[in-house]
């Protein structure tokens, strides 16, 4: 699976070299420690998260949530994942604070399996609690396999991807978008999932969870006028 995941990326380099010289992937997993990453408190990761050899991230204790140390606007993600049994976790993204607590949307990881009575936007590769995956079953590999992620964000607009299954299709602004809110358990937030910056967060929710081939770049180049205009808003004031 790692193997495919790196012929993935060449294939993304070779296809689109233009815009991926001008905006490298990072690896937010090189090498042998978490510099790209922190605790929300700004501390380094000194515990429950471990990165074993082979680049695997590990919450293998009681690790709390991490965040990226840079915000992200516009992006694409690529990563593996595997949960545990019966695990919960998630990515998240466009992470800033919400009053006292730091929120964000999220790209779901679950043991889809152990919870067959939960809607389906709740389980993998949804968009938590806001939109229903659009296939009617999702695509994941067994219990012991890497299932590989994608989170697309650009002009307004996001994309969940799992194992090369489109799930996710969906528009971060206009009456559509606000309505998913109002229906969620973010409807006292106000603005919910409208900024367009913030931090990646991987989540601790007591499981044991696996990542790894963990790349980014920032898509911030290809900004439409009116993404610069409300990123300009968002600065200064909504008009």
């Amino acid at each position: 699976m790692a193997r495919f995941l790196q012929v993935i990326l060449f294939v993304v380099f070779a296809t689109n070299a233009p815009a991926a010289l001008a905006q490298p992937y990072v690896n937010l997993l090189q090498g042998s420690d978490l510099n790209h990453w922190m605790k929300p408190s700004g501390d380094p990761v000194t515990a429950g998260w471990n990165l074993e050899p082979g680049g695997v991230l590990h919450l293998s204790g009681k690790g709390g949530h991490i965040i990226t140390r840079q915000e992200y606007g516009d992006f694409e993600l690529w990563f593996e994942f595997r949960i545990a049994a019966k695990g919960n976790s998630g990515v998240k993204y466009r992470v800033q604070h919400y009053g006292k607590q730091l929120l964000g949307i999220e790209y779901q990881v679950l043991d889809d399996k152990a919870y067959p009575k939960l809607t389906r936007d709740h389980l993998t590769a949804s968009l938590y609690d806001l939109v229903t995956p659009i296939p009617g079953e999702t695509r994941l590999n067994g219990d012991d396999e890497f299932n590989i992620g994608k989170i697309r964000v650009q002009n307004n607009r996001v994309q969940h991807w799992v194992n090369g299954q489109l799930t996710i299709d969906e528009p971060l602004c206009g009456s559509r978008w606000q309505a998913h809110v109002a229906a969620s358990k973010f409807s006292n937030k106000e603005e919910f999932g409208e900024n367009v910056m913030g931090h990646i967060m991987l989540t601790d929710h007591g499981s044991e969870v696996w990542y790894r081939n963990m790349f980014i770049r920032s898509l911030s180049c290809c900004n439409s006028p009116q993404r610069e205009d409300r990123r300009r808003d968002s600065r200064g004031g909504r008009r």
